[in-house]
């Protein structure tokens, strides 16, 4: 019984310290977000990483501090594949509208990979600086879809579905897909394909045909993007920065103003090491959870 209570008492002392940890973190991550505020004339720099499933910090680190008057321009580095097409476009729509609506220049600096989705977002900026061997374009749209009805049909598992229209289920897993809804696919895929283009064309301010011809799909590097027009200059993310902070009228050493990360995550971080090596699962399972959706992705990225 004593060693029963003594374990008790344990265990309440360890939770007590942990919250105490917790909460001391979290208060110190507050007063971090409070006092780091922008108090001299600076560009906002963000980072566009990954795949890009919703955009959500990126679009609210851009709408939080756009509208400060510190904020003179925005230096964005980019490094993604693309991603699903609607939060692809709102992220384009969101940096074109800082640099029309609120006339602050947005420069994007191209690091490893700027393709598809994320070449999308970037075309909104007033200027695109790239490395020479940075990955880019990839202009074009596509749809995956698995076709599992060998293997239902091997683990005797007999899949169907109730429906109230003969395309409720195009796409399924449990058969093979009919001719029209394969013409019915394309030409959705073809629809967002031509957003595309045209936001490439106004972006850059290039011929429709020109992009056009571009646009299958292919990768070409920074230096063939800037000799077609697809990016203004090759140069580093440190170029970027001069050019971005003459066109705020900040000089050739503007000051950046990167936001605060969020609070930390006690638990997530205690499973990130616990679970270190599930990346190939999450990759997996992450390449599942985009069937059946139009992306602006670059190949072989899954």
């Amino acid at each position: 019984m004593k060693k029963f209570i003594g374990r008790f008492f344990i265990g309440i002392g360890v939770f007590v310290v942990a919250m105490g940890f917790m909460t001391c973190v979290g208060g110190m991550s507050l007063m971090s977000d409070m006092n780091t505020k922008v108090k001299k004339d600076s560009l906002l720099f963000l980072k566009l990483e990954g795949v890009i499933l919703d955009g959500d910090q990126f679009l609210k680190d851009l709408k939080k501090y756009r509208d400060n008057k510190f904020i003179k321009g925005v230096l964005i580095q980019v490094n993604s594949p693309g991603g699903v097409v609607g939060p692809s476009q709102e992220i384009y729509s969101e940096i074109k509208r800082v640099k029309e609506v609120l006339n602050k220049p947005v420069v994007v600096s191209g690091n490893g990979v700027v393709a598809s989705g994320a070449y999308y977002a970037a075309v909104g900026a007033s200027k695109i600086v790239t490395n020479p061997g940075t990955m880019m374009g990839s202009i074009g749209v596509i749809m995956n879809f698995a076709n599992l009805e060998r293997l239902y049909s091997w683990a005797k598992i007999q899949m169907y579905s109730l429906k109230t229209g003969p395309y409720k289920d195009s796409g399924a897993d449990y058969r093979s897909m009919r001719s029209d809804e394969k013409k019915l696919f394309q030409s959705m895929i073809d629809e967002v394909h031509m957003q595309f283009k045209t936001a490439v064309a106004k972006g850059r301010n290039l011929p429709l045909d020109k992009v056009t011809l571009y646009s299958d799909g292919r990768i070409f590097t920074g230096e063939t993007a800037v000799k077609l027009g697809f990016a203004d200059q090759m140069g580093t993310l440190e170029d970027a920065r001069i050019l971005a902070g003459k066109l705020a009228g900040l000089g050739e050493d503007p000051k950046l103003f990167t936001p605060p990360k969020k609070r930390p995550d006690i638990l997530g971080m205690l499973s990130e090491v616990r679970f270190s090596g599930i990346t190939k699962s999450i990759k997996k399972q992450l390449k599942f959870e985009l069937l059946g959706k139009p992306l602006y992705l670059a190949p072989g990225m899954f």
